[in-house]
């Protein structure tokens, strides 16, 4: 079969597409004939090496962590799947792969697509659906009645924060281009804030959590709305001494990342707030809830039109790296 392998890291990191054996799937596997994978800022960092201290990779390894498709095969001790099953998943860490024809995937990372939603905007969804779940159930523990600004919040990880922490009972701002607002109102957003016309940091009352999606340039601004006692909760700024300490990271690494993490933990510590990173895990319970939920809303996430193929992973890559898509960017199998 062909897969997309990265030999080595590299900050300009090339893609080659190779023939390499079938996987088999062990005892708590399924193999599943890959329809859709998506394409994530998430390559750039596994590419380039900029995570390999959370996870490192044998090389080569065939990239990809989000995909959907078709269980093929399952393992003897599967007992929730069969063949023929349309399924999606946000693929283990430790055991990428979504870029190849066919990939083996333990079930626990498993759930069955939505069925209001075809396999290509399947594959938009467990990424940044289980990134928005985690992060707001077990890195932020946000209650009902609490409040949440979402800078550049209009994109597809709003498309699906938005609808969590509504059922949560929390009060959700975000801000975001022009053309997004009607959609983001329409998903249950209390207040946006056009970032050309306005600066929420001057009009918005203090919240009690700041999801970061914009990186280091945002962090003065979203420090000025944040509570005392608030905590911000950052998708893109790196990982600080709690992240190492909670995943029981090495006493070096936690070293590491105490000192990479020193200046955003001071900065927020000054607000009297707390710094939190998150590096999504694979769910497949969660994936479940989040499948009730893109069902019961009828949630439908944005792709970008550009058609890719495996043989075009580096034009996809430069798309989500350098490019502006209008959504999830997709390779089609």
């Amino acid at each position: 079969m062909q897969a997309a392998q990265l030999n080595k890291y590299d900050k300009n990191f090339k893609l080659e597409v190779k023939d390499i054996p079938m996987p088999t799937p062990t005892a708590n596997e399924i193999l599943v004939q890959v329809k859709f994978a998506a394409v994530n800022p998430l390559e750039m960092l596994i590419g380039t090496g900029s995570v390999k201290l959370i996870q490192d990779y044998p090389m080569p390894t065939t990239m990809g962590s989000e995909l959907s498709g078709v269980v093929t095969a399952v393992g003897t001790n599967v007992t929730d799947f069969k063949a023929g099953d349309a399924v999606y998943s946000r693929l283990p860490l430790s055991k990428i792969g979504a870029f190849a024809e066919f990939v083996a995937i333990d079930q626990d990372a498993v759930a069955l697509k939505p069925e209001n939603l075809d396999f290509a905007h399947s594959a938009a969804v467990p990424l940044t659906g289980l990134t928005a779940y985690q992060g707001l159930h077990e890195e932020l523990h946000a209650q009902s009645g609490d409040s949440v600004m979402i800078p550049g919040g209009s994109g597809s990880f709003g498309q699906m924060a938005i609808p969590i922490a509504r059922e949560m009972g929390l009060t959700v701002s975000v801000s975001g281009n022009a053309r997004s607002k009607e959609a983001a109102l329409a998903n249950g957003v209390d207040q946006y804030f056009d970032y050309r016309q306005e600066n929420y940091w001057e009009e918005l009352a203090p919240v009690d959590y700041v999801i970061d999606t914009i990186g280091p340039k945002e962090l003065d601004h979203e420090l000025k709305v944040l509570k005392s006692g608030g905590k911000l909760l950052s998708l893109r700024m790196g990982p600080n001494r709690h992240f190492a300490q909670s995943h029981h990271l090495s006493w070096l690494k936690t070293t590491l990342f105490s000192l990479a993490g020193a200046r955003l933990d001071r900065q927020t510590k000054a607000v009297g707030a707390q710094y939190r990173f998150i590096f999504v895990r694979s769910d497949g319970a969660q994936l479940r809830k989040i499948t009730e939920l893109v069902e019961r809303e009828n949630i439908v996430p944005a792709i970008d039109s550009t058609e890719f193929k495996l043989a075009d992973i580096n034009q996809a890559l430069e798309l989500v790296a350098t490019g502006h898509p209008k959504g999830k960017v997709l390779i089609q199998f």
